[in-house]
């Protein structure tokens, strides 16, 4: 990612309404489907400041993998030890068999060879580990968030369970999140097209906006994985060998 994206990442994850919601959706998601033991090993894979590493740590003992150095520094100082730097698709010197679940939050899409990292993954899993994913959806709204991100690409339904499927992994269904939020995105998104503005950067609305958009968006961590929900911003599954 562009080096402000990591600075932007490290001033507003604390306080800006996608990243506040979306953990406490993704600690419930987590406590539901993960089905992870007393103590479970966990490593969170592409962790940027370490933004997740508090909510993960409440499900056992938390490693982390980081390749941008500034980035790197602020999640070691967070999780209170040192942060890795194996890269994907490689994770070279990642111990193979070792943990209960792995993490990768918007992580995949940075990837050239998606299959060849989620394989990867898996040889790192203990037997009936899960690797829980979540990716940005629909192609069709590539803009220049996606630039700043260097994503690879944004994903179907379709596409993520072929990647899915090629690594020898299977998942416990395919759910739609960031989805009641998801017709004003589309309309500032193709607002933004329209008149060619740039739309990367990611700072927190007004405060007002930003408790509102938070509080909407935490809504579904009751209905995640529960029922279907129309499209989202995002995809979110647990895959499994």
């Amino acid at each position: 990612m562009d080096r402000i994206v990591y600075d932007r990442m490290a001033a507003h994850d604390s306080h800006h309404w996608w990243y506040r919601a979306r953990r406490d959706i993704l600690a419930d998601y987590v406590t539901r489907e993960a089905k992870l033991p007393a103590n479970a090993r966990i490593l969170e894979i592409g962790c940027g400041t370490g933004h997740n590493l508090p909510m993960l740590a409440q499900f056992g003992d938390v490693d982390a993998i980081e390749i941008d150095e500034a980035a790197r520094d602020i999640a070691s100082e967070r999780l209170g030890k040192p942060v890795g730097a194996a890269p994907l698709p490689e994770l070279t010197g990642v111990e193979r068999g070792t943990y209960d679940m792995i993490a990768v939050l918007d992580v995949v899409e940075h990837i050239e060879d998606d299959v060849a990292a989620l394989k990867a993954m898996a040889e790192c899993l203990k037997p009936g580990g899960a690797i829980l994913i979540a990716v940005p959806a629909h192609q069709w709204m590539w803009s220049a968030h996606d630039v700043v991100n260097h994503h690879k690409r944004r994903y179907s339904k379709a596409t993520l369970e072929a990647a899915i499927r090629a690594a020898g992994l299977r998942h416990n269904g395919l759910s739609w999140f960031n989805s009641l939020l998801f017709p004003a995105a589309v309309a500032s998104r193709l607002a933004g097209k329209l008149t060619a503005k740039d739309d990367s950067d990611d700072s927190p609305p007004p405060k007002f906006l930003n408790t509102i958009f938070e509080r909407i968006f935490r809504v579904e961590r009751h209905l995640v994985g529960r029922v279907p929900l129309t499209p989202g911003l995002s995809i979110l599954t647990l895959a499994r060998k």
